[in-house]
């Protein structure tokens, strides 16, 4: 299916304790050089200011809905809920805390007029925390399947994704099993599923991510990512002897933070 000209694009935002880092967050988007965007937050059972912040922006721009959950249910849900109200043809990701450059929305739908039959568009990241830009990412330019194997092959922050195929998966897995891992069950899911991306080769997203984070993951959230692994290497017909790979978020943990941290500047997928 080809789109018109001009598609409406639903950006959702599942936000939590972000009253730092949100309007910021928010501003990049209604900087946007492509106009025809509604923005969708659903703000998480917050408890410092976010809400009101949001608010506050929603009363003052009628492109902007605000959503909100009594308790804390995760980022899965939230940005399920923000699914369910959107009205665009195609569904953009942005965090709390992370910025987009201006025209990072119109070349996300450059793309997907340029090229037919893809449902997924994301592209390359610079991450950087209080002390500046720390490393510059570019994921594969068209995923295969082979590249899940080392890890997630697209920014989930900066992803754009048609409507009708996250859909057709039915949207984020909320559950448990996929808690800090829900994007890259996704895309494994919509690949075995038959549907396809690519990654725009330029820094259109700014990712807030403490270099640190990775050696302080908790251990939980390292077996759920071998568990999404395992299953995900089954939906794709992975070799068997590429299953080593599941104990990779395993690994990770024992790696000491110097070298972690070079190969992490030095990654090229997620």
């Amino acid at each position: 299916m080809r789109f018109i000209k001009n598609p409406k694009v639903s950006i959702i935002m599942g936000i939590y304790n972000c009253e730092e880092t949100l309007p910021q967050a928010v501003d990049s988007l209604l900087s946007q050089t492509y106009s025809n965007i509604e923005i969708i937050m659903c703000d998480d059972g917050s408890t410092d200011n976010t809400f009101k912040i949001a608010l506050d922006y929603a009363s003052q721009h009628n492109n902007i809905v605000l959503l909100k959950n009594e308790k804390n249910e995760g980022l899965a849900f939230a940005l399920n809920k923000c699914l369910e109200s959107s009205n665009g043809t195609l569904i953009a990701r942005q965090d709390g805390d992370d910025i987009s450059t201006v025209d990072r929305i119109r070349k996300q739908v450059d793309t997907f007029l340029a090229c037919n039959g893809i449902s997924i568009v994301s592209t390359g990241t610079a991450h950087f925390d209080e002390n500046g830009i720390w490393a510059h990412i570019f994921p594969p330019p068209s995923p295969s399947k082979s590249d899940f194997i080392n890890g997630s092959p697209f920014c989930h922050g900066s992803a754009m994704i048609k409507k009708s195929s996250i859909l057709a998966v039915k949207g984020y897995d909320s559950t448990k099993k996929s808690l800090r891992a829900e994007d890259y069950d996704l895309w494994f899911r919509m690949y075995a599923t038959g549907f396809t991306g690519v990654n725009i080769q330029e820094m259109l997203y700014f990712v807030k991510d403490d270099r640190n984070a990775m050696n302080r993951r908790k251990f939980k959230y390292r077996l759920i990512e071998m568990y999404i692994r395992y299953k995900g290497y089954k939906l794709l017909k992975i070799p068997y002897r590429k299953y080593i790979y599941i104990l990779r978020p395993l690994a990770v943990g024992f790696i000491p933070r110097k070298v972690y941290y070079f190969i992490r500047k030095k990654k090229y997928s997620y």
